[in-house]
């Protein structure tokens, strides 16, 4: 069923123009609902199709003569608490980072955020004035949409989350400056390529401010979430300026706490994830790290260097994870393309990452959500992409393509654009 289609705004129909086109949908809905579907959208993970293509990792020979790094340690003991110089030189070659500035952890690099903030929490960071939990009315900013795990963390620690809307070019730059003004606000959550939901990459100039801006709390952290670096749809994905030099630049390279993982380019819950930050920061959170653990998984990092070997082959095996994913966003959005002249809804079309954002009739993503399910789809729930899971506006949604297969893909995002169609028409009087 491909849909009802009206090309008329619906602001411009009459009421009883409303009534008729709100009428034919509503069946097409009803058929939907009793097709006893259940479909997912609500999450931005693979499916089992593209862990496939990382298959190969598993039958890495681990025998005892491959469990030895490059210097002759035996990675099936402890030690090495920073992570094989060989991990670090293979993202060092992927994401253009200085090796000496990385540390590799487990498979989690929401974990290792989690750990950065907690320590901040509990000793301080080079450059400030103590442990941040011994100040009162501390502050983050949240470029919104955003990443509710994110939020989440610093929600727990007990931050006030304050919002800045995101731009085309990255987060509303004029707002973050301002913010920053306070020394209440002790930091800002990033993803700078193909930003989750957004999918949309921050401009050259976003990223100098950001290195360059001044801040009136002296330990002010950027948390740089890059975890779509490499996530690009074909050969012409979107580039993203260096943050380190720029904060180099202009005398704040400990301003940068960086992050990215395997979790996505291999399996999110058996990858590598690292994290990357100047000499100080670097020697203040391994001094702290040494107390939690005596090193991470070595075995985990063996199996991925050998599967890699080279960063040109985990582009060249990117491209073609990238591709497949394409295809999901493709049928989504030309379901999507349902909606275009409506003026009820627009979204994103990203080159690269994971998700789509849309944004409905501001008063009806909840609406939206409730059709969706009621036609057996969950969707991830509206507010998901602000602070406290509360969108004002109650419009935006975050799509996820990545999980069904096509034909279920092209099933939901059908009914999706149907829902939006549903709600907007209630919205308006019908």
């Amino acid at each position: 069923m491909k849909g009802i289609v009206s090309m008329k705004a619906y602001t411009e129909l009459t009421k009883k123009e409303r009534e008729e086109l709100f009428s034919a949908l509503m069946n097409e809905y009803k058929n939907y609902c009793n097709m006893g579907l259940s479909l997912d959208l609500s999450r931005g993970k693979p499916n089992s199709a593209q862990l496939d293509i990382s298959l190969g990792l598993m039958s890495v020979d681990m025998s005892r003569e491959n469990c030895f790094s490059r210097g002759g340690l035996d990675c099936r003991n402890y030690g090495v608490l920073d992570g094989l110089p060989e991990m670090k030189e293979l993202f060092s070659d992927v994401l253009g980072l200085d090796p000496a500035d990385i540390i590799v952890g487990g498979n989690s690099s929401l974990q290792l955020m989690y750990g950065c903030l907690t320590r901040a929490m509990l000793f301080g960071v080079p450059g400030g004035r103590g442990p941040w939990s011994q100040e009162e009315g501390l502050k983050w900013i949240c470029v919104t949409p955003g990443y509710d795990r994110h939020f989440r963390i610093t929600e727990l620690l007990g931050f006030e989350l304050v919002s800045v809307p995101m731009t085309d070019d990255g987060p509303d730059m004029d707002k973050v400056e301002e913010l920053v003004r306070d020394p209440k606000v002790k930091g800002i959550w990033c993803v700078p390529k193909y930003s989750n939901p957004t999918g949309n990459t921050y401009s050259d100039e976003t990223v100098r401010r950001l290195a360059a801006m001044e801040c009136a709390s002296p330990d002010f952290r950027i948390m740089w979430d890059n975890a779509y670096c490499v996530h690009d749809f074909d050969e012409a994905g979107d580039k993203l300026a260096d943050i380190f030099a720029l904060a180099e630049k202009y005398g704040n390279r400990d301003r940068i706490y960086y992050f990215s993982s395997t979790s996505k380019i291999t399996f999110p819950g058996g990858g590598v994830a690292l994290m990357a930050m100047s000499e100080a920061n670097r020697l203040a959170t391994l001094k702290i790290l040494g107390a939690e653990t005596i090193g991470f998984d070595k075995l985990n990092q063996l199996r991925h260097l050998a599967f890699f070997g080279s960063a040109d082959n985990m582009l060249e095996h990117m491209l073609t994870l990238g591709g497949v994913i394409k295809e999901k966003f493709d049928i989504t959005i030309n379901n999507l393309s349902s909606l275009r002249g409506l003026g009820i809804a627009e979204w994103t079309e990203p080159r690269g990452g994971y998700f789509i954002s849309l944004d409905v009739l501001p008063g009806t993503a909840g609406r939206v959500h409730e059709l969706m399910k009621g036609a057996g789809v969950v969707l991830t729930p509206p507010g998901a992409t602000h602070p406290y899971g509360k969108d004002p506006d109650d419009k935006t949604l975050r799509i996820a393509p990545t999980y069904p297969t096509d034909g279920e893909l092209d099933t939901a995002t059908q009914i999706l654009a149907l829902s939006v169609k549903l709600a907007a028409l209630e919205k308006l009087g019908v």
